[in-house]
Parts: C-alpha cells; structure tokens; sequence
C-alpha cells in the first residue's frame, strides 16, 4: 500500500478494479475451490491470459457480467443526477431486467418484475419472503462508493443504505454495503482500510453489527462461513480476508477466484477495494486492458478501460481525461531493439496488425490489434508505484517476445515513456548498465526523451535489482 498514489489512482482503481475482478471471476463462477489456480499455476502473461472468458453464458474474455452492469447504472445515474435519484436509479435498473440480461439474480428479478413503485418494491419482497440478505446490492455499490467517499463516514454509509434498500429489503444487506463504503471511503483517502473495520461496525445498526463482526474479524476464514454462497456475509467477509493476506491486486483476486462458489461477485468486491488500495497502476494490464461489455436496455455502447476510467474521475470529482488526441504525425514504427519497435501513437495506431502492441498512453478506443496492452503510466515525476507498473509492462513483453511476437512500444509522442521502458528491456534483459542502455536506444531511435528525472531513478533501481 502507497499513501502517495494520487486520489485519482486510487478512485479508477477501485472502479476498473471491481469489473476486472468480475470478469476475472466470471469463467469460474459456482466452480470448485482451486479450479483457478489448477488452470493457471503461474501468470499467464502471453497472448492468452487468465482472462479467458467461457462460462455460462459463454462470455467473451474480459467481458464483465451483471454485477458491473448495474454498477455502471448505478454510476451513470449518479453523474447525470448530480446525486442520488433512487427512482431514476430504479427505473434504470427496470430497463435493464426488461431487456432480458442473460445473468441476473434471483432476488433481484423478483424485485425489478414484481411491477410496483420503487419506494415499496424491495421492502415487500422481504416482508413476503423473509429472505432478502443476497450480494446483489453489494456487487454494483463501487461507483456510490467513490461517489460519496468525501462527504464522509455517514452520508456515505447512508447512501449505501439507501441503494441497497432499492432491491434488497433486507437492512442487513443495506449494512454490508454500508462497510464496504466506509473501507472505500478511507482507502481512497490513503488509510488502511483494515484499521477502519472497527470503526466502521461501530457505525453498523446495533441488531447487525455483532453477525457482521464475526465476518469481518481478523481471524475469520472462509471455511468458517454459516451462509450459502449468494449471502452478503460471507461476499463481503472473504473480500475483506483476501485483502488481509494479498501483498498485491493480483494476488487478492487470485485467492478470492479460487475460493470457488460466487466467483464474480466475491471478486468484484474484492477487486474494488484492492484496486482503491493499490491504484490503477497496481492493475494488471493484462487484465485491465481487455475488460468490458455492454448493459442490456441501455444502448449498444461497449464499455472499456477508458470508459471506466472516465466514469470514476467523474464520480470523484476529478479533471476529465481527454483520450482523443486528434490526428498527429506517424512517427514509426520502426524497430530499435531485436523484435522490439518503436513508435508514437498514429506510428503505433496504424500499424500492421500483426504487432502486440504495449501502448503507454491513455487511450479512449482499443487499436484494432489482437493483442493490445494499455499501461498507466504518466510522462511526469509523479508515478508512486512506478517499479511495479514497469515490471509489468516488461513482465508482459517478455512472455510475448517468448511467444514469438514482434512487439511494439510506444506513448503519445514516442519520446520519454516509450524510451523508459526500451532502456528497461535493455537494463533487465541484456544486463546493460542504465548509461549503455540510454546511449544504445538513442542511436537507433532519436526521438528518446529523457526529461522524467524520476524515469532514469526507476531504472537505476532495477539496475541493482539485478544483484
């Protein structure tokens, strides 16, 4: 965990954290425990990655279920509302259960098809049925989270109430949601969200707290769950274990999928308040780059990364990115290192479609090649968690040159991000020192950029990472 990740970071990460834990999870939904980790021993970093797809429905890989589908609505609704309009909130989720998504829940589609008015709809079912404490609340609550995470503890925690109680009439799905929003709410600000547990079941109503505090204690184990998968305890409480013994964003979604059961749920959860923790950056690019799918009732718009990246800056009241840069001249591609070419980002956009292609900058549409990996990198000094996101990208190229592929690097103008991570490649995988790897990429591609002092830090860091 880095307190010095930007706000920013943090706020996407949590968003595009929570649908790459659905996706992720989605192939191996009410699965056997381990099946995960069977499939994929180690990571797979190729062409082919653990995003991949299947299930039932047959799902394309990377593509999110219903659990970011409302999520996106819920978030939606927030923006264009200017805050929380339960029945316009309402009536979006209705379109979209009308318009016959292929997974949705039980309790969720008794609720939406019941035909009454959203202030009664939940509350009936629950006074009907007695069982109303599903996960299907907490699964889409991410966007309300980082909308209200800086009106502090309780206008947050009551707005997840509110939410939830839109189709679950059970209050103690309203208090799961509640927590969650409390362990966003202080992740995003910097803190540990695992010292905030206290805190926040002091905020649970009484009559729920003590249930809440067995889930959530610190010696709690999924084993221990008294609940059917599908329940709200046991979503929120194996989340809340994998970020406890997780060291990083992959990890804790690794531990959660192969937990088995509800696996997209339970790593949507959790994929929202790791990617808060650890920030876009932390992020697999594998993982992110692919994620996304469209919301039934809704249009045929296809969300992606830059869509939820867009989304969680406006949710938190942050700048607005532009990812259309408009026309620029091509520079490139042209190859500086053996199989590896350079280029800016017409150079690279334009290419032959052959090339796996390592884009450092942000972008709004994916290029049309099969095999594309967008990075969050900045082309400035203020990259926290810089060592692990390079490590990455070169983690990736390296799988990828093993696989055969020609690789193409390349940012905005070519010059400083792309000529980090070619000096990178030298440095890790030719032994260069940091001076031989600049001088090397400068000969062969004279559009290197060499202004981010804190670029040149990182690789003298891997440098003597080397040993």
């Amino acid at each position: 965990m880095s307190p010095r990740l930007h706000r920013s970071s943090r706020a996407a990460g949590a968003l595009v954290g929570s649908a790459v834990g659905d996706a992720l999870g989605a192939p191996f939904e009410f699965g056997p425990p381990g099946q995960f980790g069977a499939r994929f021993p180690t990571p797979a970093r190729g062409a082919e990655t653990e995003m991949c797809g299947g299930g039932s429905p047959g799902r394309e890989p990377g593509e999110f279920t219903d659990d970011t589908q409302m999520a996106l609505l819920a978030g939606t609704s927030l923006v264009e509302r200017g805050g929380l309009d339960e029945a316009d909130l309402f009536d979006r989720f209705l379109r979209w259960a009308e318009a016959g998504p292929p997974d949705i829940g039980n309790q969720t589609r008794a609720v939406l098809g019941s035909g009454l008015p959203w202030d009664v709809a939940a509350a009936e079912h629950f006074a009907r049925s007695g069982h109303a404490a599903g996960n299907g609340s907490l699964m889409r609550t991410t966007p309300a989270a980082i909308r209200f995470a800086r009106d502090g503890r309780e206008a947050t925690m009551d707005a997840a109430r509110r939410i939830s109680a839109l189709t679950h009439g059970d209050p103690a799905a309203g208090e799961g949601c509640a927590v969650y929003h409390e362990l966003v709410r202080v992740a995003l600000d910097g803190g540990d969200p695992l010292a905030a547990v206290p805190p926040a079941l002091a905020a649970v109503a009484e009559e729920h707290r003590e249930r809440w505090a067995t889930v959530l204690a610190p010696d709690w184990t999924p084993e221990r769950a008294s609940e059917s998968d599908g329940a709200v305890w046991p979503t929120l409480g194996q989340a809340v274990w994998a970020l406890r013994r997780g060291t990083s964003f992959a990890e804790v979604l690794r531990l959660v999928v192969d937990l088995g059961g509800d696996t997209d749920t339970v790593a949507a959860v959790a994929g929202g308040l790791a990617g808060a923790v650890y920030g876009m950056g932390g992020i697999p690019i594998r993982w992110a780059s692919v994620v996304h799918g469209r919301i039934p009732g809704h249009g045929d718009r296809v969300w992606r990364l830059a869509d939820l990246q867009q989304l969680a800056a406006a949710l938190d009241g942050g700048a607005q990115q532009s990812y259309d840069p408009g026309v620029i001249p091509r520079i490139g591609p042209r190859e500086v290192l053996p199989g590896i070419w350079a280029g800016n980002l017409d150079g690279a956009r334009y290419s032959e479609e052959d090339f796996a292609v390592i884009s450092l900058c942000r972008l709004g549409e994916p290029f049309p090649h099969p095999v594309h990996r967008m990075a969050y990198i900045a082309d400035d000094d203020h990259n926290a968690d810089l060592d692990a996101m390079l490590a990455d990208v070169l983690d990736d190229m390296a799988a990828l040159r093993a696989e055969g592929h020609r690789l193409l690097v390349h940012c905005h103008g070519g010059a400083s991000r792309t000529g980090l991570v070619l000096r990178g490649w030298l440095v890790r995988e030719e032994g260069m020192s940091v001076e031989a790897a600049t001088a090397y990429v400068a000969e062969r591609w004279p559009h290197l950029g060499l202004w981010n002092d804190s670029f040149t830090e990182a690789l003298h860091r891997l440098e003597r990472s080397r040993g």
